[in-house]
């Protein structure tokens, strides 16, 4: 491309700055066109997530950009970490993203042009950056939209497909599996109660919460535990604090220790808590907020820490 015809895509891309915030938490679904025991036989690959546009790949990407911490986990966790040029400023973990690649607006603030700059060969990013996905098509730079997992069947699909798009299909599928195993492992082996245990998983000190709809609420039903706030109608409520005091859950979660530095002494302290089965038995458990909010590899810790939670429940 000349200089000219360059910078003639780059001014196309600069026209399309708006991200639109859509919410799409269907089952992935993906094509190839060869196994990829050897990634250079494995391209060209199409690979396609339900409601977004296929992505065709002539040949292995060797400089992606992930706008989604979700993403930049998992690239890492299959082996696609060195072909990885950037990340958002989202993306905080492992730890040779946050020390050893660029760091660039989230997706919410990225714009095309600025992107298409850094010359990748694939962007990955939220599926509500469909606007910022039209403006680096412009300047041919393919972009896969990865939507949010609604289960855990949805984010295997997903690290499978990440594989696929990388040439790293051995790898995921590996990671996929040995996922898969410890999780069932980590549910089989907690302790079952002879009643369902409640909880109430904290997003927020004011009160917000996720129902069962939501993909932390599937990792909580492996338990076969009961939800104080599934009552609500949509997947991310407000609980009002009468609620959450009348309900009494027999565990809390709290899922903004970092955000707020919220923990389990601080909630004991608030007005009412102190009467709380969970508060006075020591049943608050404080998470990691980045673990319980994605969906990535780092799941099976979230299952971990609802193991431990509900096995000192049971030893009470």
């Amino acid at each position: 491309m000349t200089g000219l015809r360059r910078l003639a895509t780059l001014l196309l891309a600069a026209l399309a700055l708006l991200i639109g915030v859509t919410a799409c938490a269907t089952r992935p679904h993906s094509q190839t066109t060869a196994p990829a025991d050897d990634p250079a036989s494995a391209f060209p690959v199409k690979v396609e997530l339900p409601g977004q546009p296929p992505v065709t790949l002539p040949q292995q990407p060797k400089r992606i950009i992930s706008l989604s911490p979700t993403a930049t986990e998992t690239l890492f966790a299959i082996g696609a970490g060195d072909q990885v040029i950037a990340v958002d400023q989202l993306s905080n973990y492992p730890v040779e993203a946050t020390r050893s690649k660029k760091k660039v607006a989230s997706a919410f603030e990225a714009d095309a042009a600025s992107l298409a700059a850094n010359e990748p060969d694939l962007v990955i990013a939220p599926d509500s950056a469909a606007e910022l996905a039209k403006g680096l098509e412009a300047a041919d730079v393919p972009t896969l939209l990865t939507p949010a997992a609604a289960n855990l069947d949805e984010t295997y699909r997903q690290i499978e497909v990440l594989g696929q798009a990388t040439g790293h299909t051995q790898q995921a599928t590996e990671l996929v599996n040995r996922t898969r195993a410890e999780i069932d492992e980590i549910v089989r082996k907690t302790p079952k109660p002879a009643e369902p245990l409640t909880y109430y998983h904290e997003i927020s000190p004011d009160f917000y919460t996720a129902t069962s709809a939501s993909f932390v609420g599937n990792v909580y039903s492996l338990f076969g535990m009961h939800n104080i706030a599934d009552p609500a109608e949509t997947s991310f409520p407000q609980l009002s604090e009468e609620h959450i005091l009348q309900a009494n859950p027999d565990l809390i979660f709290l899922a903004d220790t970092k955000c707020c530095q919220v923990t389990s002494a601080a909630v004991g302290a608030r007005p009412g808590w102190g009467t709380l089965d969970a508060v006075r038995d020591g049943l608050v458990v404080e998470l990691d907020d980045d673990v319980a909010s994605r969906w990535g590899p780092r799941v099976t810790e979230m299952v971990r820490a609802i193991a431990d939670g509900i096995t000192k429940a049971q030893q009470r």
